[in-house]
Formats: C-alpha cells, structure tokens, sequence
C-alpha cells in the first residue's frame, strides 16, 4: 500500500475536520447527509463547515472570546479573504477553508456563489432589521446560495439538459430559502433578545401574532411546495438525503403552525430525535418502493 503524500494527508485531515462540524452542530443536516454517498457526503460536509464557521464569527462567539465589533468584522473579511485565495489556488492554512476549496475547485463553486454569502454575513453585523429588499437579498446569499452549492455537488459528473438544471436551480433555491425561513421564525426570541435581530420585514417580535405567523408560514410552505416537486429530478442517489432535509422541515414547519404565536416569543420548536428517526425510516421506505411507484412519495409532495 502506498504511502499518503504530504498533500493527500492534509486533504484528508481538512476533510475529516469539515465532517467532524457537522457532527457537533446538527442534528438534522447531519442525519440528511448519512443518505448520501460517501463522496458527496463529503463534499456536502465541507460546505457546511465553511457556512459554520462564518455563522460562529458573527453570532456571537467570537465576541464571547473577548473580541471587540471592529476584530469581529476584520476575523470575517479574512475569512473571505481566505476562501478566495483557497479557491484559485487549492490551499489554506485553514483546515475547514482548505476542505471547501477541494469541493469548489471539484464541483464548479465560484466566488459568484461565495460572494452573496459573505456579503450576507457582513449584513449581521451592520443591520437589526430589514427591509424586503435587503431581506430577499440576505436569504439570497445566506441561504439560497448554499442550495445551490450543494446541488453543484448532487450534478457533479452527471449531464443534465437546461431546462432540467433550471428547475433544479430554482429547487434548491426554495429549499434553502425555507430552511431560513423556517430557522428565523423558529429562532425569532433569541435573534431578537440575544443578538438584536428583527429578520422578517415589518413583524414586530413584540408584537407578533398568529395573522404574522400563518401569513410567514404560508410563504414557508409555497418555498417548500416548489422544492418538493424538484426532488424528482435529482439524481437518484441525491433524492433521499434532500427530501429528508425537506421532510424534516417541513415538520418543523407544521409544529411552527400548530404553536401559539405568543409562544414563539419566548420558545424555540424543534422536532424530537425520535420523530426524525420516524421520518428518516420513512424516507428510506419510500425511496426502496421508488421502483415500482416512480415518483409517488417525491413529485410534488406538499409540505
């Protein structure tokens, strides 16, 4: 057996670093991502990691480790800084960056996508509140942009018409603007108390109500509707890992709906572990019965 070079050994380590991140910090991607093969797992992982790291600098634990405001926003255009050269030259002293930078340069990820995400990133350090416009655009980058990452990481190696890579493009762009959606509302006390942050244009946290709660949860189902339909035209092996996360929360989404507006300003909704294992087993069921029932559990299923 030959032996790991200097290069591959790094490779490996960045990679395992980026694996053991989401391992720590979700429950719910890291559950979704076990249904993937081991290579676009892999991938998957790196991109989490990077979007991980960034989230860690401006929500807060960089400012719990001492740093002031203007160190914070310094440590985040490094960060960038970092990522743009790992990806025109495939290295960064940075294990997680490093591990990112092997997915982009494999994948097709540019700085058309990293860009909007830092620019997003940027945004919580500048702003409370939002405006529509300043709210489309910082879903866009934190969210949305990520969908499209991954779905680079689904395509990779496999050729698809245009007009199918753009219903896939619109797909993912849904699902990550839900799975935002969903976190902000479902995090709407604590952005609120413990970082200042009102996202949702025009809702007041103080004076949040069930006519805001079902008009925010019905934009949340209609991303999702569009999503769900898209998951059939995945390649196969992608299909269970995504309409997993898209079940997952989509039954964050439900249990959101079915809680008190008044609730939710001061507690946080998740989905048991037990309930996730419940919906993992039904999606690996549904995926095995694919066969015979072509599209039955993924075209167009409502949230």
């Amino acid at each position: 057996m030959a032996r790991e070079t200097g290069l591959e050994l790094y490779n490996k380590v960045a990679v395992e670093t980026a694996s053991a991140v989401i391992r720590s910090y979700s429950t719910s991607f890291g559950l979704a991502s076990r249904l993937l093969q081991p290579r676009t797992r892999l991938q998957i992982e790196t991109i989490y990691a990077l979007v991980r790291l960034a989230d860690e600098i401006v929500d807060g634990v960089a400012a719990a480790a001492g740093l002031p405001p203007a160190d914070v926003a310094l440590m985040l255009e490094e960060l960038e800084a970092d990522t743009r050269q790992a990806l025109r030259t495939g290295y960064s002293v940075n294990l997680v960056v490093h591990a990112f930078a092997l997915t982009a340069r494999t994948t097709g990820i540019t700085e058309d996508l990293t860009t909007p995400f830092f620019r997003s990133m940027r945004a919580d350090l500048l702003r409370t509140e939002h405006t529509a416009a300043s709210f489309d655009d910082y879903v866009y980058g934190s969210a949305e942009v990520i969908g499209l990452m991954c779905l680079l990481c689904f395509l990779d190696g496999v050729e698809v018409s245009e007009d199918r890579a753009k219903r896939l493009r619109e797909g993912a762009q849904r699902l990550g603007a839900a799975f935002q959606k969903v976190n902000f509302l479902r995090d709407l006390a604590d952005d609120f108390d413990a970082l200042g942050r009102s996202y949702f244009p025009g809702v007041s946290v103080g004076s949040f109500s069930e006519p805001d709660k079902h008009r925010l949860l019905d934009d949340i189902d209609a991303d999702l509707l569009v999503s769900g339909a898209s998951i059939a035209e995945l390649p196969p092996a992608a299909r269970p890992a995504v309409a997993l996360a898209q079940e997952l929360f989509a039954e964050l989404s439900r249990r959101l709906r079915a809680t008190p507006a008044q609730q939710l300003r001061s507690t946080r909704i998740r989905v048991p572990n037990p309930v996730k294992l419940r919906i993992a087993a039904q999606i690996l069921a549904a995926h095995r019965l694919r066969r015979t029932a072509p599209g039955s559990f993924y075209a167009g299923r409502q949230p």
